[in-house]
Parts: C-alpha cells; structure tokens; sequence
C-alpha cells in the first residue's frame, strides 16, 4: 500500500464517524436487529406459502383447460364423423321415393309378362335395376328396417291401423304400407305398418 493513500484513509473514515455521530449503535450494525430475523423468516415462509398456492392454482387451470381442449377436439372429430356419414341423409331420403315407385312395379309385373319372351327383357332389367339401387344403398349404410312380424317398435315404425287377427300376437306387425330406412344408426324413414289386435 503506498504510504500516502493510508493518510487518507484514515481522514475519510474520520469523516464518516463525525457524520454517524449520534446514530444509534444497534442502527449501524450489520447484525439483524433482535426479533428481525423471526419476522424474515415468518415473510418469507408466507411467500413461499403464497408461491405454493399459486403454483396449485396454475397447475388445475392447465390441466382444466388440457380437458377442456380435450373435449372440444373430440367433440370435432364427432361433428366430422357425423357429417362423413350423414352427409347423403337429404338425397337418400328424395331416392326413397324411387325405389318405392321401382318396387311397386316389380310388384306389379304379373306372371304372365315374366314368361313372355318379348317382355322378359324389360323384367329382367327392372329387376335388376332394384338389385343394384338396393347395393348401392347398403354400401352407403343404408338399410332396410325390419318390419312384418316383428314387434311393433316406435323408434322405427309408424302404425297406420289394427288389423283384428287370432294368427298374431297383438302388437305384432301383419302388413307393411311402406318400407322403412335406417342410415348408419339413424332412422331414416319409419316403416308404414298394420300392427295385428284381438278380434272384438
């Protein structure tokens, strides 16, 4: 250390003292002050505390709105599926009325005509015509819904009249007016049914 900075030192220390003169001892001293250290402790225990909560709180509102998240994709994933296998529902339901009129045809082709060499033709492709409609419409799931002889079910049949019959259960389908249609899992149209009852 050079000799005339130690001078100097000691001058600006001097000043220091003159300056603190009068401060309280325990104010000056780099020690905690007596219960300081008990209230730092408590404070800082209270952050901790406080930074605990918080993190709890932010920890449920992630994962909150993980399952939130959660339910709204598949809840898309549900409305693309359903719309992948509904989208043909409003252009099944207008061919319905086509393999209706192609049905009552095929119904009305008498037994003379189909053995009629000039007419077996126009039978035949009927006929066939109805084939094709009906594999066209199982590739697209849609399927016809089981009618005559099966217990009448509101969900997929829709009762016209009673028919009195003593051959069937009462409840049970004798006769169906009009066939009807499922597509996928969903009623498509209702089948137009005579559901059997007791004779009077």
């Amino acid at each position: 250390m050079n000799e005339n900075e130690k001078p100097q030192d000691d001058a600006a220390n001097e000043d220091v003292k003159a300056e603190l003169k009068g401060v309280p001892e325990e104010l000056l001293s780099d020690e905690p002050a007596e219960g300081e250290e008990e209230a730092e402790a408590s404070d800082l225990t209270e952050a901790l505390e406080a930074l605990k909560r918080d993190l709890e709180e932010a920890n449920q509102a992630t994962l909150y709105a993980k399952a939130d998240t959660q339910n709204v994709r598949r809840r898309a994933e549900k409305d693309i599926q359903d719309a992948r296998n509904y989208a043909a529902t409003g252009f099944a339901r207008d061919v319905l009325s086509v393999w209706d009129n192609l049905s009552r045809a095929v119904d009305a082709i008498p037994d003379s005509l189909r053995e009629d060499d000039k007419m077996k033709g126009l039978v035949v492709g009927i006929e066939a015509t109805q084939r094709e409609l009906e594999k066209v419409f199982k590739q697209n799931g849609i399927e016809r819904v089981a009618s005559v002889d099966m217990p009448l079910d509101p969900n997929l049949h829709q009762a016209m009249m009673e028919v009195p019959t003593d051959e069937k259960e009462p409840g049970t389908i004798v006769q169906e007016m009009q066939s009807g249609w499922t597509i996928k899992d969903r009623l498509l149209r209702p089948a137009m049914v005579g559901v059997a009852k007791k004779p009077d």
